[in-house]
Order: C-alpha cells, then structure tokens, then sequence
C-alpha cells in the first residue's frame, strides 16, 4: 500500500514522502495514528502545502541543533563510576548514564540519541556521540573517574 507521511517516522521517511509499506502496517501504525495518509491524487496535493511548511521548520530545527551542539561540545561531563585497581570499571558505562551527566550540566536529551564508538569499560576520557537532529550529532567529551 502506497501512503504519504504525515511526520518524520524513523527508518520509514519524512514528511511528504511517498512510500509503499505493508497492508498491516499502515492500516494499524501509520493511518490510526495520524502519521500518513493514503497516497491519493486529492491527498498529494494537499501534502504540498504541508511539505513546504515542514522544510522551514526542519531548516530552523537543524539551525537551533547546530547551536546546541557548540554549546554542549564545549562542556565537560563526569562519570564517577566503581572501578578496580587495573582501572577497569565494575560493568560498563550506559546511555543512562551519559543522560544523567548531561541533565547535571542543563541539557536534556532522550537516551536513544546516545551513540557509543566503542563499549565503555575502563576509566579515561571518551568521545561520544548525542544525535540532536538526523542532521546534526553533538560530539561530547565524558570523563570516566573513580569514585
């Protein structure tokens, strides 16, 4: 079935976008919940208008992420974690635990933004990704110390 979004929807599309996606899916996901429309003549014309809207809107998002992103690379987050004398840590370092350091410093963000390069293990300093925007990923320094 062949539908037109309505809202970004991750891995699908974004707003204006025609895709063709399972029967079940849009009948149950997509149309219920107000995200897409069926893909009609009469429905394509009236996704323009809301197209357009939407790209201004996106172009501004991405403009206040960038914003956002120089601020919170310029912060520093801490970790303070258990650890042994090979400074190995008791488990390893979760989104959670990256949303908690950057709440402690004025910035909220969901934990699902949170991207890793590599598991954290060990006590040390970090490069870690914060995705603000599908355009835009913060790069954060986290300071992993011992308590």
């Amino acid at each position: 079935m062949k539908v037109i979004l309505r809202q970004d929807v991750r891995n699908l599309g974004r707003v204006g976008d025609v895709v063709k996606v399972k029967d079940g899916y849009a009948r149950n996901m997509l149309l219920p919940k107000d995200m897409a429309y069926l893909a009609t003549p009469a429905n394509l014309k009236r996704i323009e208008k809301q197209k357009k809207l939407h790209a201004e809107q996106y172009a501004k998002k991405k403009e206040e992420s960038l914003e956002l992103a120089e601020k919170m690379a310029k912060a520093s987050y801490t970790v303070s974690v258990e650890a042994n004398e090979q400074e190995k840590l008791y488990g390893s370092i979760h989104e959670g635990d990256v949303v908690k350091a950057l709440e402690a410093e004025g910035f909220t963000v969901d934990k699902k933004d949170i991207a890793f390069e590599q598991p954290i293990e060990e006590l040390g300093i970090f490069e870690v990704g914060v995705t603000l925007h599908p355009e835009v990923t913060a790069k954060i320094r986290l300071w992993v110390t011992r308590k």
